[in-house]
């Protein structure tokens, strides 16, 4: 992923043959900065809930009752900290396992004095798995996961039905899935699945313009000077959607 999520530090969901399950990431090693460092000592027990198998209580892990997003992949955290500010009435769940990038969002938590942002360490399958109810999230954000472009690659791409089954059914009705990525074939490939996700919606014909919440990065501002394309796909869970 780009400086957005955690696809370009290589943590993709793929089927692990050695390991029979499916994962949300590989590991790899990356430089932890001082300035990082303290923020997980100082600020990590205060915005990070630890991994365990039972359901996040949203109203005690906030202090408040609010719309809760999932962030699958937020890398260095630039983007998820810029949607938290300019939302501040919605909390943000971001679930990261790349240690560096986790301390840096706490880095950013800290100076924009952000209230609605909480992080989880851990593999992102077992979170939605374990940690997040049925009908619960209001929405999901998955911004430029790795592409693993090489099509003997292509089964360790995260977008993949058996997720999208996991994440539809943590979205309550109305609730969104909202996915970005600057390779063409992923985003084909995102279409289909997406669209073959019986109780979701797109909410577009094909890709969707750029929501205004999600901001244009540093990578993607590169990647457009380029020439590059970047694809938007929103789809919204089907049913009847309470007042």
């Amino acid at each position: 992923m780009t400086d957005s999520s955690s696809s370009r530090s290589g943590k993709p969901l793929f089927y692990d043959p050695t390991e029979h399950r499916i994962r949300s990431f590989v590991t790899r090693a990356g430089r932890l900065s001082t300035a990082q460092a303290r923020a997980l000592e100082t600020l990590g027990p205060q915005f990070c809930i630890p991994y365990a198998k039972s359901n996040i209580n949203y109203s005690s892990a906030f202090g408040r009752e609010a719309p809760t997003v999932l962030e699958i992949g937020f890398g260095m955290g630039e983007t998820t900290a810029t949607i938290a500010s300019g939302m501040p009435g919605t909390n943000f769940l971001g679930v990261e396992v790349h240690t560096p990038g986790v301390g840096s969002l706490l880095k950013q938590i800290d100076e924009q004095k952000l209230n609605n942002l909480r992080l989880i360490q851990h593999d992102a399958v077992e979170v939605l798995r374990d940690m997040i109810a049925p009908a619960s999230l209001a929405g999901v954000h998955i911004f430029f996961p790795d592409p693993w472009h090489k099509a003997r690659h292509n089964k360790r791409r995260l977008i993949q039905p058996a997720l999208v089954d996991l994440l539809a059914s943590r979205l309550v009705a109305g609730g969104y899935l909202h996915c970005a990525t600057d390779w063409q074939d992923y985003a084909e490939q995102m279409l289909v699945v997406l669209g073959g996700e019986p109780s979701l919606e797109n909410t577009a014909d094909g890709y969707a313009p750029r929501p205004d919440y999600r901001p244009v990065t540093k990578f993607e501002n590169r990647g457009i000077r380029l020439g590059h394309g970047v694809w938007d796909l929103v789809f919204r869970k089907k049913g009847q959607v309470l007042p």
